[in-house]
Formats: structure tokens, sequence, C-alpha cells
């Protein structure tokens, strides 16, 4: 797998849990300019926060605010799903 499609998987992901958190943090939500280009960073991933930056200052519009949002903390990835059934074909 390339970088460049790596680092889209993975900003794919935290941009799907920061709309999670602000949907919880409105008050965190309201911080944030009206059409802003949220960039989304990983604390101690360099090579991604690198990727990031570079690629929103070069889609960005010129009156566009470009905020960057710092995840400095995440959890596993867990199921939300609360019971199953399992059905084995005859």
């Amino acid at each position: 797998m390339t970088d460049k499609k790596r680092f889209l998987e993975k900003n794919s992901i935290l941009i799907k849990e920061f709309d999670r958190y602000v949907l919880e943090h409105t008050a965190f939500a309201n911080k944030i300019p009206d059409n802003a280009l949220v960039v989304m960073h990983l604390e101690g991933d360099d090579e991604f926060n690198n990727w990031a930056k570079e690629t929103a200052q070069s889609v960005a519009e010129k009156d566009n605010p470009i905020v960057y949002v710092t995840i400095t903390e995440l959890k596993p990835v867990r199921s939300r799903i609360e019971k199953l059934k399992l059905e084995l074909a005859a």
C-alpha cells in the first residue's frame, strides 16, 4: 500500500471519529470558524501530520481558515454489537 493510500485511509478514520466527537461536544465544535478547513493530526505521527498539512495547504481556498485538530489520545476501536446470532448453513 502506498503512503498516500495509507494516509487517506487514516484520515478517513480520524474524520469519522472527529465527527462523533463534535456531535457529543458541541462547545468544542462551536470554536471552529465557519468555512474552516479542518485538518486532522495525530500526536506522534509526524509523517502523517506533514502529509495532512501539505495536502490541506494545497487545496484550501483563499478565504478559508485552516484549523489543525490534533488527536492526543485515541482509544482502541471496539465493536458496538451487543448481541449476535450465528446460523450455520445446512
